[in-house]
């Protein structure tokens, strides 16, 4: 049997027991501040060890709970520098590694997936997993026809313990929501939880995988692994090396954040217009800086180029036409503060309920901050600039935060919010320097140059056609 903790009265304990050691760490923060520490410390004090607690927990029950710590992690940056870094320590931990399950339970799904001459389908398998995730773990292989392959193996009982982690979890949401400033939890748990069946199917993966493999096959700048073989709780896609990008964000040269960074925005925008589908996973984990060039890489790591190698497909969002065009459109009108329009847009997209009357120019306000990435050809992401966005929109006294709360979020676009902020997240991580608005310009409907003008010509041409008379009929 796995070491993942199936019994559903493990788990609860050991999730259960996180409330209580908030509140215990609630009594002992009080206690400090009766003795005349500042309640800024002990704040920060306590966010410090709520932290360690939480992912210490969340990385032994891989499951839901690890998922959510995952989802959680690319956010570290929107925290006080202070108490960032044992949390960036402690969130590198589930995004690279958890405790493997034993080689004897690896085996017995491989024979009872693969058949009992499993074996036979590979030249060597290293039983000791290259990496640890939520709900499987992956061991390095060569194929029978001697590509080197990544075997990702399922957790017996995953599917039992993803469902229960995330309904535990949402038991005590307000005590989770002070972890990551301006972020609300409530959502993010009820998103996962809706995703719960794709994530566990490996066929719907493998498909998405091999749409994107296929897209991006001759592409110099993404690289995706094809699907070699799966079965019920089994993939193998071929091996990629490369440099993981929670590498690159612990100690990577400005050269390798800036490349990592621009690729990851280029992969962002123009997967959904090349493939009709959305990578909805992106913390660091799932990414890979490949070197490239007829060196490759050197000694020094240095190397004439990178590609970014793109991992697990298990939650996508599919989007047929491309990202919304709604968008774009809407982001390119912030741009040039025209208010209203793009206050009618939101009210009919449904981001403004029909009750709410607001002040166009005061969401305008609320939208710019946000967008500013997108305002200028380059712009760095620091993870200052995410703490003031999140200060921004947390701070009960700011006027962004109370209109932030009047605002509503559609069905259709949480998963592109949660990926696009996602995204952010690592940005800010890496520090990269990134022509966001190039990649906007090339691959977000509705926001080029090229948008304006096909709007202009439609409102040309339909102005003259209703000012030509009309033709007159053919004579017999």
């Amino acid at each position: 049997m796995s070491d993942l903790p199936r019994k559903a009265v493990t788990r609860t304990a050991k999730l259960a027991a996180l409330p209580l050691g908030f509140a215990g760490r609630a009594t002992w923060g009080l206690g400090k501040r009766i003795v005349g520490e500042s309640a800024e410390l002990v704040g920060r004090e306590l966010q410090q060890r709520t932290a360690e607690q939480l992912f210490k927990v969340l990385g032994e029950l891989k499951g839901g709970a690890m998922k959510f710590g995952q989802a959680l992690s690319v956010f570290e940056s929107a925290l006080p520098e202070e108490v960032a870094g044992p949390y960036r320590a402690a969130l590198t931990k589930l995004q690279e590694a958890a405790p493997p399950m034993p080689t004897r339970t690896v085996h017995a799904v491989l024979e009872e997936r693969m058949g009992d001459d499993w074996r036979e389908l590979f030249l060597e398998f290293e039983d000791k997993p290259s990496a640890a995730a939520s709900i499987g773990q992956v061991h390095r292989a060569v194929w029978h026809d001697g590509r080197e392959v990544a075997v990702k193996v399922q957790y017996p009982g995953a599917g039992e313990a993803l469902v229960s982690d995330l309904n535990q979890l949402s038991r005590f949401v307000r005590l989770l929501g002070p972890l990551i400033p301006g972020m609300d939890i409530k959502p993010l748990i009820a998103e996962l939880k809706d995703r719960v069946s794709e994530e566990l199917d490996y066929e719907l993966e493998a498909q998405a995988q091999a749409a994107h493999a296929a897209e991006f096959a001759d592409d110099p700048d993404v690289l995706v692994p094809a699907v070699v073989h799966q079965c019920d709780q089994v993939l193998v896609t071929e091996w990629i090396d490369g440099i993981p990008l929670s590498e690159i964000i612990s100690g990577g040269t400005e050269e390798q954040r800036d490349r990592a960074g621009q690729l990851l925005a280029r992969f962002l925008f123009s997967g959904p217009a090349r493939t009709g589908l959305l990578h909805a996973d992106p913390h660091p984990g799932n990414f890979r800086l490949l070197p490239v060039g007829p060196d490759a890489a050197d000694e020094t790591g240095e190397a004439d180029g990178w590609r970014l190698g793109v991992l697990d497909f298990g939650t996508v969002d599919r989007l047929p036409g491309g990202l919304p065009s709604t968008i774009g459109v809407a982001l390119r009108m912030t741009l040039e503060g025209d208010a209203e329009p793009v206050y009618e847009m939101l009210c009919e997209e449904g981001f403004i309920k029909e009750s709410m009357d607001l002040d166009p120019d005061a969401v305008l306000d609320y939208l710019l901050p946000i967008i500013e990435p997108a305002q200028v050809d380059t712009f760095t992401f620091t993870r200052s600039w995410m703490r003031g966005q999140a200060a921004r929109v947390a701070d009960p006294r700011s006027p962004a935060y109370q209109l932030g709360k009047q605002l509503n979020l559609p069905p259709s676009y949480l998963l592109i919010h949660r990926v696009t902020l996602s995204t952010i997240g690592v940005l800010c991580q890496l520090g990269a320097t990134v022509r966001l608005r190039e990649e906007l310009e090339e691959w977000l409907p509705g926001f080029g140059p090229e948008a304006e003008l096909t709007e202009t010509d439609e409102e040309a041409t339909e102005s003259d056609e209703e000012e030509l008379p009309e033709a007159p009929a053919a004579e017999a």
